[in-house]
């Protein structure tokens, strides 16, 4: 009797919506065909996706140059198809400057070990040269939470350490979205950051709190698009196919 009641109830409901003057739902009404999203066709292993903006494919530094004057980037690129910090050369930074971005970019800890805490296998990859994502060697070798791989450097810990073995490619892919600010320089929206560290989630959406500082709390100072930067912090870390999309 109730599968009977069910079956009647079925067959109701389209002429109870004719009576109250409304069309039968309809598959139809909740699809949407405009805009229609392009087309992008899938990075293949070591390359960028078809509309990613290239800044590091093997070859060149020339999408870099350096923070201290502004000439070619110093550091040095390898026949493997990666580049090295030279210590003591300074920082590097893009050429073009970016806002919201996709960044994918691999880094290697030097295999040899030398150093412990913050001193092994440190650089750092620095959104809008403001917001740092760290790089370091932390296996077998503890720091400070907030300060160690895959952290937003003195703000945010990460989920979970996932590195891979010491010397060998560890990649990160960034979901960046820049803060905002009135004209008066008053920050209406934070930055917000998605890390993906060799595929597991350690950042999840975080809410940047300010600059990135050594001492003291962080900083919210009005800005635009700015570069990319990767640091040298006295460690010959390596680095390999970098690419960004932008995302606005």
């Amino acid at each position: 009797m109730v599968k009977t009641h069910l079956i009647i109830l079925t067959l109701l409901v389209p002429f109870l919506a004719l009576a109250q003057g409304k069309a039968p739902a309809k598959p139809q009404d909740t699809e949407i065909y405009q805009p229609v999203p392009p087309v992008v066709k899938p990075a293949k292993e070591h390359q960028a996706p078809s509309d990613a903006v290239v800044l590091f494919d093997g070859k060149n530094l020339d999408a870099w140059v350096s923070t201290k004057d502004n000439k070619p980037a110093p550091w040095k690129i390898n026949k493997d198809g990666s580049f090295t910090v030279k210590p003591g050369s300074g920082n590097i930074m893009t050429q073009q400057k970016f806002g919201d971005v996709q960044l994918h970019i691999e880094w290697r800890s030097p295999k040899k070990i030398k150093g412990d805490g913050q001193n092994r296998g440190n650089s750092g990859i620095f959104l809008q040269r403001k917001y740092e994502v760290q790089v370091l060697d932390n296996n077998n070798n503890d720091t400070y939470v907030n300060g160690q791989v895959g952290s937003i450097y003195k703000q945010s810990v990460p989920l979970a350490k996932a590195s891979v073995e010491t010397g060998e490619w560890n990649a990160y892919d960034i979901i960046y979205r820049a803060p905002e600010f009135d004209s008066n320089g008053k920050k209406l929206k934070p930055a917000t950051i998605t890390v993906l560290h060799n595929g597991i989630l350690v950042q999840d959406h975080y809410e940047i709190k300010g600059t990135t500082e050594y001492i003291g709390p962080p900083k919210n100072i009005a800005h635009g698009k700015d570069a990319i930067e990767l640091q040298d912090h006295g460690s010959g870390v390596s680095y390999r196919n970098i690419w960004v999309r932008e995302l606005n």
